[in-house]
C-alpha cells in the first residue's frame, strides 16, 4: 500500500518526535487515517514488539490494517478492559487509541492507572491518539500524559499541584455540597503540548463532506406521559415487572431519558420495553435503506431487535458483509474507532448526555469520497430529546443542573 501524501508528512514528523520525547499525540480527526499512519511511524522506529490498546469493536479494522501494511514488527491487539490478559513481555512500542478516554480527573481513572504501570514498567516509545484529546476540558490531558517521563507536566507530583498552575478552579454547589471543579483548564495546557502534538483536520485531509442533521418527533404511547408526570409527582411507580424508583434528582433524570424512548430499567435491575413507537417509526420511514442505529440503554436494543427481526445486526462484520442488513450499536461503544460507511443514513434512537458522544458518534459514515452525511434524530414529541441535544450540540455535557431547569420540580 501506499500511504497519502500528507501521511508521509506526518510519518516523517512524528519520528523525530516520537524520537526526541519518547512520546507522540497523534490528533488527527476522524477518517484521516490514525491508525495507518501511527502504523507507519512504528515501522520507521525499527522497533520489534509493538502493543495497540483500543476499543474492543475497534479490533477488527485495526487488524485489517495491520494485514494492509504488513510491517516488519510483531503487533498485539488488546482492547482496554483486557489489559490483563497482555503476555508479559517488554513492549518497544505502545500505541494508545481514543487516548482522551483516560483523561479523567481530578483523580486519574483505573484505565490511566492501568496504562500507566504498563508505561512505567516497559519503558516504550509511546504515541497516544485521539480525534478530540480533549472534548469537554483542558484539564483532561494530565492523566493522558502523567506517565509519560518526559511530558510538560511532570514537574507536579499530581492532578491538584499541576492546578495550582493550570485550572482556574471554581466553587460549585452540588446537592447542598459545596466541591472543587476543576473543569474550567487554561489553553496554557494545550500550548505546553505543542511540540509532542501534530494535529491534522479532515478540511486538510480534503474531506468536503458535510453532516445534515434532521430531528424527526415521534408520538410515543399515552402510557409513557401519563408515568413521566406521575413519577415526577410521586417519585415512585409500581408496575407488576418491578418497582420504578427516583429518590433522588440523578435517578429521576435517567428514569425519565430511559421512559421517552421507551424502556424502564427497575429498582431490582432488570428491565422492561414499555413502548416500541419509536423502533416502529424507524422500520416505517427508512424501509428498504441500510441504516446504523445507535442506542443509547440496552433495553432499546431489545426493543430494535423485536421490531426488526433479522433485519438488524449488532455485529460490524455482519453488516458489512450482508447487502441489507442493518446495525444498532451503543452509542458509548460505537462512537470512536469504527466505520459505517456502508449506511446510507444515520438515526438515533437515543441521545447521551455526553458532547463527546455527540460529536464523535455522527462522523461514523463520513469517508473522503462522501459528499454529504444525513443524520436523523429520533425525539418523543415533547420529551426530553430536544433539551439534551440543545445541551450537547452547544459542546457542553446535559447534567443535573440542566434537567432541575428543564423537569424537575
Amino acid at each position: 500500500m501506499e500511504f497519502r501524501e500528507y501521511q508521509n508528512a506526518i510519518i516523517y514528523k512524528g519520528k523525530e518526535i516520537l524520537s526526541r520525547y519518547r512520546f507522540l499525540y497523534l490528533a488527527m480527526e476522524v477518517r484521516t487515517g490514525k491508525t495507518l499512519t501511527s502504523l507507519g511511524i512504528a515501522e520507521k522506529m525499527n522497533v520489534e514488539n509493538v502493543l495497540f490498546i483500543t476499543k474492543k469493536k475497534a479490533i477488527s479494522s485495526i487488524t485489517d490494517d495491520m494485514k494492509m501494511l504488513c510491517p516488519p514488527f510483531v503487533m498485539f491487539t488488546i482492547n482496554y478492559e483486557s489489559l490483563h490478559k497482555i503476555p508479559k513481555i517488554k513492549w518497544d512500542l505502545i500505541i494508545v487509541d481514543e487516548a482522551h478516554s483516560m483523561g479523567a480527573f481530578p483523580k486519574p481513572s483505573g484505565r490511566a492507572k492501568k496504562v500507566g504501570d504498563l508505561i512505567r514498567r516497559c519503558r516504550p516509545y509511546v504515541i497516544l491518539m485521539s480525534g478530540t484529546p480533549t472534548p469537554e476540558s483542558y484539564s483532561q490531558m494530565y492523566h493522558q500524559v502523567y506517565s509519560m517521563p518526559k511530558n510538560p507536566f511532570s514537574v507536579f507530583k499530581n492532578f491538584y499541584k499541576f492546578a495550582d498552575q493550570y485550572v482556574n478552579r471554581k466553587d460549585k454547589l452540588i446537592n447542598g455540597r459545596r466541591i472543587n471543579d476543576y473543569s474550567d483548564g487554561r489553553v496554557d495546557i494545550v500550548n505546553k503540548m505543542k511540540p509532542y502534538t501534530i494535529n491534522y483536520t479532515q478540511k486538510q485531509a480534503g474531506f468536503v463532506s458535510n453532516i445534515k442533521e434532521h430531528m424527526l418527533h415521534v408520538p410515543v404511547d399515552d402510557s409513557i406521559y401519563d408515568m413521566v408526570a406521575f413519577l415526577r409527582k410521586h417519585r415512585i411507580i409500581e408496575l407488576e415487572e418491578g418497582v420504578i424508583l427516583a429518590d433522588t434528582p440523578v435517578k429521576l433524570m435517567q428514569k425519565v431519558h430511559q421512559l421517552f424512548s421507551g424502556t424502564v430499567k427497575f429498582e431490582d435491575g432488570s428491565s422492561v420495553v414499555l413502548d416500541e413507537s419509536k423502533a416502529i417509526f424507524i422500520k416505517n420511514r427508512f424501509k428498504g435503506d441500510k441504516i446504523g442505529i445507535f442506542y443509547k440503554f440496552k433495553e432499546e436494543l431489545n426493543a430494535l431487535k423485536q421490531v426488526f427481526g433479522d433485519d438488524i445486526t449488532a455485529d460490524l462484520e455482519e453488516f458489512h458483509s450482508h447487502p441489507t442488513k442493518s446495525i444498532a450499536l451503543q452509542i458509548v461503544s460505537g462512537r470512536e474507532g469504527i466505520s459505517l460507511k456502508q449506511a446510507k443514513f444515520l438515526v438515533y434512537y437515543n441521545i447521551d448526555f455526553s458532547a463527546t458522544s455527540y460529536w464523535q458518534s455522527r462522523d461514523r459514515m463520513t469517508t473522503k469520497e462522501r459528499s454529504e452525511n444525513e443524520v436523523f434524530w429520533i425525539f418523543a414529541a415533547n420529551g426530553i430529546e430536544d433539551k439534551i441535544y440543545r445541551a450537547v450540540t452547544a459542546k457542553k455535557n446535559y447534567t443535573l443542573q440542566h434537567f432541575r431547569s428543564d423537569f424537575y420540580d
